[in-house]
């Protein structure tokens, strides 16, 4: 039998960079994935693929408003079948790359599935079995199909279909209100089709703020899309003429129908066929390993990161966890667990929402003290030259010395934006400290020393 000193499960964004650090570090590698095609969700059937998608749809958009900017375009639509091959021919270049380095020969790549037999042994869908002395679950998500009346047994689209399409749809319902709904309802929508979306809590984008799905959810409105937040869902059916949704919304029944049924209702930890119990390995009931700060899950010598185990389903978190889960196995001394105070986000409807750092509902939750400005973009010379007077600039800084605790962007190119505060805040810079830097003008990117200046007043009141 053979054995390892270090297997990730599953070849994505965690468990690539895991076991390329392993490898790195001296540790004999595997990676196990049997999925079909090699990449992981990022590059096959999620970032990669939606925002090539998203950003042709931004294109069409800008052209079809040419008269806002004085320019006589006679016509503008979307050539579904251009933009799938353009978008197919970029995904394959980034798959192509990454099926590379798994062949690399730095680790060695299975092409199977794994399930736990025991806490070191490994059962392989090609017949073999292997041992490691340590462990990392990478294995990602699935859609979930919660329990909708009569979504299980209606045909619907995932995220997946929805990516893939090579055609533009007449109507399609959107169940949900969070990243992938949203970002894939505008795409819908800007490249033709009608689209009526569905969220059963009171806003979309319910992991942000109040504030920021207010501005999404009056953007989308502007372009036509039919929203209803805060439903219930009573049933859904379908025929031959495509689905029909009854939902209670503001106390009315309403009835909606439409050729194509999107289901965005999330994902969940695909972990079911792992064989978790024989290996040790707790997890929640929603199938969520449980991790502690250095990745580590029950069995101290199985890791999990990424989607699998959260707290935050980000491609670039999955890497730190993957990272520091090798690290941290291969015995690296003065290791540092994830930094969440410093969670960085982006959605990429339009206008953008961005985050990071620490919000107001977890400072207040915390009882934590700080300052706040805002400033709109309605308001700033560079984003009304380009019409994009959507949303706002929202900064928190500590009240006496003006460290920069977090920061909230609504509007043009906020997921850009936002990364004026990475660095800052990694460094627990003051709003002294960025007002001390020039800022250059005309740009979007002015617009972030109206909140700091703000702050800095208020502080200096004092």
């Amino acid at each position: 039998m053979k054995t390892y000193d270090f297997i990730s499960l599953g070849g994505g964004s965690a468990g690539f960079n895991a076991a390329r650090v392993a490898a790195g570090l001296g540790l004999k590698t595997a990676i196990i994935d049997g999925a079909r095609d090699l990449g992981g969700l990022c590059i096959l059937r999620g970032c990669m693929p939606s925002k090539t998608l998203l950003y042709m749809a931004e294109v069409l958009h800008l052209a079809q408003k040419g008269k806002t900017f004085g320019l006589k375009i006679s016509s503008a639509r979307a050539d579904m079948r251009a933009i799938h091959a353009r978008k197919k021919k970029i995904i394959a270049e980034f798959a192509s790359y990454r099926t590379k380095a798994l062949k690399s020969g730095k680790f060695d790549l299975i092409r199977a599935y794994a399930r736990f037999r025991d806490a070191h042994t490994l059962e392989l869908s090609n017949g073999k079995t292997i041992r490691a002395r340590h462990i990392l679950i990478g294995t990602g998500s699935k859609v979930s199909v919660p329990p909708v009346p009569g979504l299980a047994d209606a045909k619907f689209w995932t995220s997946d279909e929805v990516l893939d399409l090579d055609f533009i749809p007449k109507s399609v319902l959107v169940l949900g209100g969070g990243i992938v709904a949203c970002e894939l309802a505008q795409f819908l929508n800007r490249i033709g089709a009608r689209v009526t979306l569905i969220q059963r809590s009171p806003n979309i984008l319910r992991d942000h703020s109040e504030d920021a799905s207010c501005v999404i959810q009056q953007a989308f409105a502007d372009e036509g899309i039919e929203l209803f937040a805060g439903t219930q869902i009573e049933r859904i059916a379908q025929d031959k003429r495509g689905t029909v949704v009854t939902f209670i919304y503001d106390g009315k029944r309403i009835t909606r129908r439409a050729d194509h049924l999107f289901n965005a209702l999330g994902r969940e930890p695909n972990t079911a066929a792992l064989g978790l119990a024989a290996a040790g390995v707790r997890a929640r009931p929603n199938g969520q390993i449980i991790i502690n700060r250095w990745q580590q899950t029950s069995a101290p010598h199985i890791y999990a990161a990424g989607d699998c185990s959260g707290p935050h389903e980000i491609v670039h978190v999955a890497i730190q966890q993957g990272e520091l889960a090798a690290r941290h196995a291969a015995g690296v001394k003065k290791l540092k667990s994830v930094d969440w105070s410093l969670l960085l986000n982006v959605v990429f409807t339009d206008p953008q929402l961005a985050t990071i750092g620490r919000l107001e509902g977890e400072l207040d939750e915390a009882g934590i003290a700080y300052v706040c400005a805002s400033y709109p973009f309605n308001d700033h010379g560079k984003s009304i030259l380009m019409d994009a007077n959507y949303g706002y600039v929202k900064v928190l800084a500590e009240p006496k010395r003006g460290r920069i605790l977090g920061a909230e962007i609504v509007g043009k190119d906020a997921g850009e934006l936002i990364h004026a505060f990475s660095g800052p805040l990694a460094m627990r810079a003051t709003v002294y400290d960025l007002l001390r830097a020039p800022w250059y003008h005309p740009t979007l990117a002015e617009i972030l020393t109206y909140p700091l200046e703000e702050i800095a007043d208020k502080i200096g009141k004092k």
